[in-house]
């Protein structure tokens, strides 16, 4: 595991400059939407999930430290968190997101690791 959350794990199989968007996302325990929008941005990177009406559309922000592995034949990525952690998960807010430096360290800590 990586020691930053917002870091691809070396385990991931993430390509650097790979265009996530729209690649099917699976829980450990089912498909739960798909990418929004991605950042490679080292040190920062994540993902933006539309869950779709599962529930009601609901977008959030997954630090890459979640993907467990990329299948990008598949276009797939699977996370290592269940449908119940993102059913629960903060709502992505786009302000907070750009203005707001606690709100990545806050998503980080929701996620089970510390923002370094």
């Amino acid at each position: 595991m990586t020691d930053n959350i917002w870091s691809f794990r070396p385990s991931s199989g993430h390509r650097g400059g790979t265009d996530l968007s729209g690649f099917k996302v699976q829980a450990t325990d089912g498909h739960i939407g798909k990418v929004d929008k991605h950042s490679d941005e080292v040190g920062a990177a994540y993902l933006v999930v539309e869950t779709g009406v599962w529930i009601l559309g609901k977008h959030v922000l997954l630090p890459s430290g979640t993907i467990a592995q990329i299948d990008a034949a598949a276009k797939t990525l699977y996370i290592n968190r269940t449908k119940d952690e993102i059913k629960n998960a903060p709502e992505f807010d786009k302000e907070k997101h750009a203005a707001d430096p606690g709100y990545h360290q806050r998503i980080g800590n929701y996620y089970g690791y510390p923002h370094t």
